[in-house]
């Protein structure tokens, strides 16, 4: 019979959290990204996107203003230099459901690659933020030209590819309260080498809910008791200790302190 035990490894580079479940591994690493540490590090794109001349232009934001509106003409892939941007989709009946928020060095915009010519979600700065905008024409022009460069880049869609495909597991089969957890060790960016788990900026329980796929009372009533617990602290953010990978890890609702409102 297999073990019932659940456990963080790594294994080539990479932290991965695994329990006895067959139908859900979820991968933390740095910046809630699959990329193996050497490999993130090995080509650093701040240094070639700061020495373009033309194509490009850089602005500030401030939180809640828009980068690009659901429904704009896709022309430009954007890059976090600073600060962290959160994207969302409104359906026809006015639901709102934010796919993700994106961390700085983060790409985003990308679509308009692949020839879509609208965008589908919005994207708005969550905290102040620094975003330099590459035109279409320069970022194929970049790919051709730089191998690292597009190498780096191929590399960072892939992780975000198989981070939705975890976040569908994650959604199918996880209660509500393992979601949030498992969200908020990704927000705090869980496996980082050398780092402290960091204190997260103000972000809404509405926020988390939409992310999670719940309603901001259950996330209200799990962030209370995960307090408690002394899994997560309150001090004008969000700081998230390591022990709530137990949460995460916890695959069964027979134990007491996990049932109340353990499936969704």
């Amino acid at each position: 019979m297999a073990s019932k035990r659940a456990a963080v490894i790594e294994k080539n580079g990479w932290k991965t959290l695994t329990g006895h479940s067959p139908v859900h591994e979820a991968k933390l690493t740095p910046a809630g990204m699959n990329i193996a540490p050497d490999r993130a590090h090995a080509f650093d794109p701040h240094a070639l996107l700061t020495r373009l001349t033309t194509g490009k232009s850089i602005r500030d934001y401030q939180p809640g203003e828009i980068v690009f509106s659901q429904g704009a003409v896709a022309d430009a892939v954007f890059w976090i230099e600073t600060g962290e941007v959160k994207l969302t989709v409104v359906s026809r009946t006015g639901k709102e459901a934010v796919v993700a928020v994106l961390p700085e060095a983060s790409f985003f915009g990308e679509a308009c690659l692949s020839g879509r010519p609208i965008r589908l979600k919005t994207a708005t700065a969550v905290q102040p933020s620094r975003i330099l905008r590459i035109a279409k024409e320069t970022m194929v022009r970049l790919l051709h030209l730089e191998a690292e460069f597009a190498e780096y880049f191929t590399a960072f869609l892939l992780s975000r590819n198989v981070r939705l495909e975890e976040d569908l597991v994650d959604q199918l089969f996880n209660s509500s309260e393992k979601r949030l957890a498992r969200l908020l060790l990704l927000l705090a960016h869980f496996g980082r080498e050398g780092e402290p788990l960091p204190i997260l900026p103000a972000i809404s329980q509405e926020t988390l809910a939409r992310m999670v796929g719940t309603t901001r009372s259950r996330v209200s009533f799990f962030m209370n008791r995960f307090r408690k617990l002394g899994f997560v602290h309150y001090n004008g953010g969000i700081r998230v200790h390591s022990s709530l990978l137990s949460i995460v890890l916890h695959d069964s609702v027979s134990e007491p302190e996990f049932l109340p409102f353990s499936n969704s």
